[in-house]
């Protein structure tokens, strides 16, 4: 039965228990990525890009595909060090919000890859977001096949907006 998530719950009841169940593989999808903070009870919070090599540590693998150009302290942050599990690419395109665990849980919703988007920002900062967290295979395939089909370029021959995709499924610059 899908769950209802909204506003500040998302960095909780979507972004976090996906991180913390996930065993092998997570993907998030995203128009917007910018130097997100997850809290932690009683320590100081981690970076996005902290909690993607913890990931690493543990051997999953993590995916992002992405809409826009990452913000400038998140790629900062990247520049220190990629995740060796990490893979991102950008179409600018992508504009679906999805967080999805080992293909068994997955956050569909509003909500960017972004402080004000999942509530990591103040009660008077943050968006107003709404989505949902499901485990129910039936609707989580047909998202995972529709991303997995944008990350490997099956839609750039026949894509309507080449003109603003100069180089296809482009990885960050860290130049």
């Amino acid at each position: 039965m899908p769950e209802v998530i909204l506003n500040s719950d998302h960095i909780s009841q979507a972004l976090e228990r996906a991180i913390g169940r996930c065993q092998s593989r997570l993907w998030i999808a995203t128009a917007d990525v910018k130097d997100l903070h997850l809290p932690r009870p009683g320590k100081r919070s981690v970076s996005i890009v902290h909690a993607f090599g913890e990931l690493a540590s543990r051997g999953v693998r993590v995916r992002v595909l992405h809409g826009g150009v990452p913000s400038g302290p998140f790629l900062e942050e990247l520049k220190q060090g990629i995740p060796e599990t990490l893979s991102m690419r950008r179409c600018p395109r992508m504009h679906v919000k999805a967080v999805v665990a080992d293909g068994l849980g997955m956050y569909l919703g509003s909500a960017n890859l972004t402080g004000a988007g999942l509530g990591a920002k103040s009660e008077k900062r943050r968006n107003f977001e709404a989505g949902i967290w499901t485990e129910d295979v039936a609707l989580i395939d047909p998202v995972l096949d529709m991303l997995n089909s944008v990350w490997e370029g099956q839609a750039c021959e026949s894509c309507g907006r080449k003109e603003h995709c100069p180089v296809p499924l482009e990885e960050p610059d860290l130049g």
